[in-house]
């Protein structure tokens, strides 16, 4: 697979505390001029970016890290940040509520976040793997495929304990029968790794890094 190929499956992540405008303002740049599928960035920059780059598809993060704020915060900032001009919703579940099997609220939420969005914006849901067993990871796969509007699921926010993992997509993709997509991020930076994901079956990648070659 072609360097411009995988271009096309990258969110163009930039979510580090200290980002400034120079930084998404680089971010954005770069990822126009590669033909990325989107920027990934911190709601407060969404308004930002979008005056600046109206043609480029911006996503941004909800729940974001951990994913236990409550359901009325991930509404708002889904709400908000499509108001700003953000395409795609990139949502943490709450992972202790996953945990300890309250899967009507998991889905509930989910739900409520997308019709915050609106029809028209991209949900991926990021349901954080390196804290999930596989049996867990097979249950929220099934749970978000068969029970939700949710366009993606995700595998981790990149500020967990580790990023995605190649058994973790693989589990993944043994429980969707719907047509859910999937979306590999954090600590991806190879292009091999990249291409690996892809044939795998991902649909994007989120990545800090764009290939080389």
């Amino acid at each position: 697979m072609n360097t411009k190929e995988i271009m096309k499956h990258i969110d163009y992540t930039f979510l580090k505390a200290t980002a400034t405008e120079e930084d998404i303002f680089n971010l954005c740049k770069e990822a126009e001029e590669n033909n990325c599928a989107s920027v990934c960035i911190p709601s407060s920059f969404v308004s930002f970016a979008h005056q600046l780059f109206p043609n480029l598809t911006i996503c941004t993060v909800v729940g974001f890290p951990l994913g236990n704020c409550t359901t009325e915060i991930k509404c708002t900032e889904a709400y908000n940040a499509v108001k700003d001009g953000a395409k795609e919703i990139d949502m943490v579940i709450n992972i202790g509520k996953l945990k300890r099997g309250d899967y009507p609220y998991v889905t509930d939420e989910i739900n409520k976040v997308k019709i915050s969005c609106g029809d028209d914006v991209v949900l991926k849901v990021i349901i954080e793997t390196c804290y999930l067993t596989e049996q867990e990871i097979r249950i929220i796969t099934r749970l978000i495929d068969t029970f939700t509007y949710a366009d993606y699921i995700k595998t981790s926010t990149g500020f967990g304990s580790r990023g995605a993992s190649f058994e973790d997509v693989a589990l993944m993709k043994s429980k969707i029968l719907y047509g859910l997509k999937i979306k590999a991020s954090g600590g991806i930076r190879t292009k091999e790794d990249m291409e690996k994901y892809l044939e795998m079956g991902c649909d994007r990648i989120g990545a800090s890094v764009l290939p080389k070659g």
